[in-house]
């Protein structure tokens, strides 16, 4: 079932003001998108329309909902019609908002999944060196080790945004495309040094290309790719499955700092965390360091 031909132009007028107004991300636009088509088609198998919508269907429709989906995406499809029925609301289309005092389903945010140091060294040692492509992919991990930068991050990374010899790397990214600077340490300006002497070179196939890290048809890598290549080398560094996402690297850079005594704050600003409470999950992981606090300076210990 398709819902009629006005909901759809009514999505389309709330997709347009919105990108307008705040200049969402198209990722958040095709949620927005995505979310009130599910919506719109539930609401015609009913009997009703976006306009006219109640709390009551709005709840039922969530509870339908409830039975298939996680409760990350029931926060983010309510969340997707309150902001729907709110522009609606302030531009006097509807008088009542059918998704006012409703509460979001309780998120339970999952640990990361962080390695240990033996893990992640295996998997630095993975890449095979005699090649342009293997050279690349040890300087793309030691990179992702050493900074903590998220894998769209990291495929974007431009070429002059790289500062090897003051040791450090210009990011731009995270929530409202903030920069900040993160230093990257002796090990990876090595790789990544002999990855610009002896190999990207030659991807590129003479070709100007302003991303630090192309794939050997001479393209910037993306995310996709580093993806896959990530997961290629923790298989044969023997990493379980169940450990891997496309953040392995990210989350054992902050969960490692952490365990060898590093401060939240600093780690916040490093990860281009905007709330310390996102940072604050990698305490819940970085038991090594804490127990060892713990038996050096409680009486019990």
């Amino acid at each position: 079932m398709t819902p009629p031909p006005v909901a759809e132009q009514l999505i389309d007028e709330f997709i347009d003001a919105v990108w307008l107004a705040d200049g969402l991300a198209t990722n958040t636009v095709d949620s927005y998108r995505r979310d009130l088509m599910i919506w719109a088609q539930w609401l015609e198998g009913e009997g009703g329309s976006l306009l006219t919508a109640t709390r009551d269907q709005v709840q039922g429709f969530l509870a339908r909902q409830a039975r298939d989906a996680k409760a990350a995406t029931l926060a983010r499809r309510l969340a997707s019609l309150r902001k729907f029925y709110r522009h609606w609301r302030s531009s006097e289309r509807i008088v009542v908002d059918p998704t006012e005092l409703l509460s979001s389903p309780r998120r339970v945010r999952p640990l990361p999944k962080a390695l240990e140091e033996g893990h992640i060294a295996a998997l630095l040692d993975a890449p095979r060196l005699e090649t342009p492509a293997g050279l690349r992919d040890r300087a793309m991990l030691e990179l992702m080790y050493a900074t903590g930068l998220r894998v769209s991050e990291l495929v974007t990374l431009p070429s002059e945004h790289l500062h090897l010899n003051e040791g450090f790397v210009q990011v731009l990214g995270g929530k409202g495309g903030k920069q900040r600077i993160v230093p990257m340490g002796a090990e990876a300006q090595h790789w990544l040094e002999r990855y610009l002497k002896e190999a990207r070179t030659m991807l590129c196939f003479g070709r100007a290309v302003s991303t630090l890290f192309i794939n050997q048809r001479g393209e910037p890598l993306t995310r996709q790719g580093a993806w896959f290549i990530i997961k290629g080398y923790a298989t044969q560094a023997g990493i379980p499955a169940e450990k891997l996402s496309p953040h392995v690297l990210r989350h054992a850079f902050a969960t490692h700092l952490l365990n060898h005594g590093a401060d939240l704050r600093i780690v916040q600003m490093l990860l281009g965390h905007a709330d310390i409470g996102t940072t604050q999950i990698y305490t819940h992981v970085a038991t090594a360091r804490l127990q060892a606090l713990h038996g050096k300076h409680h009486p019990r210990g």
